[in-house]
């Protein structure tokens, strides 16, 4: 294992541990930030704690979280931190929330960890190594029939926006079950086989940057809804290996490579 990897692992569980000391908090201080979106006394210390770890250890590298300002980078490699994605399912005492740390090295995305500290599952992957779950490999379904897929998504305007001919928008009416488990939960149902697809129609770089390598060395593939595997598109899909292809050359056009 490699020394920002274990970095990773053990910052991610230490930030897990803060969070669940604030989970069910009935005082749990809840801001709201410019956006109008929630931010909580948590998301702020534990991404104060994921920060301060790796400052310490790796000085040169950038950070960018989603609660505090930017440090730059001085090598070209950068952490990206979400100190709690789903945020509004904590506040609801809903324990599929997650802690999550990548590493970008040259602007592609090296290392995802996620922790679930509320469910004691804890994902990562390092590019060319695998996905783990609590350190038993884990891999996509091979489920090849949208009929027969689970579709899981986050935010209502999945459901809610006009029907449009957008192929990850038509899924709705044709995979076998949809449900709303969402935010990178979502995403590693994909990553470990429980669900074929994984919709976020509105995505941040740190929503992002974690996800991708885990369910990508599981198998899978991430695009934005425009086909590219970029952190900073429009939403993010997850897809097992055979459906991912069938989406993204729809999206693409024929000829594109299997994921």
């Amino acid at each position: 294992m490699t020394p920002e990897l274990q970095l990773a692992l053990e910052t991610a569980e230490r930030a897990g541990t803060l969070t669940l000391g604030f989970f069910n908090r009935k005082s749990l201080q809840v801001f709201s930030k410019r956006d109008a979106t929630p931010v909580t006394e948590a998301d702020r210390s534990a991404e104060a704690l994921i920060r301060s770890a790796i400052a310490s250890r790796f000085p040169q590298d950038g950070l960018l979280g989603e609660e505090l300002e930017e440090k730059p980078s001085a090598n070209r490699r950068r952490w990206i931190i979400d100190p709690i994605d789903g945020t509004r399912s904590f506040i609801h005492g809903v324990p599929l929330y997650g802690v999550m740390i990548a590493l970008e090295e040259e602007g592609a995305m090296r290392i995802g960890v996620i922790n679930f500290p509320a469910l004691g599952q804890l994902f990562y992957a390092e590019r060319g190594c695998g996905a783990l779950m609590n350190g038993s490999a884990v891999s996509v379904s091979s489920i090849a029939s949208i009929g027969e897929a689970t579709v899981v998504f986050t935010e209502k305007e999945y459901l809610l926006d006009p029907p449009g001919d957008h192929p990850v928008d038509r899924l709705r009416l044709q995979a076998g079950l949809v449900r709303g488990w969402g935010d990178c939960y979502g995403h590693m149902m994909v990553a470990s086989g429980r669900a074929e697809v994984a919709v976020d129609k509105i995505m941040s770089p740190w929503d992002c940057a974690a996800v991708i390598p885990v369910v990508t060395e599981a198998g899978g593939c991430c695009f934005d809804y425009r086909g590219d595997t970029v952190i900073d598109g429009e939403g993010l899909v997850s897809s097992n290996g055979a459906l991912g292809s069938v989406l993204l050359e729809t999206l693409r056009g024929r000829g594109v490579e299997p994921c």
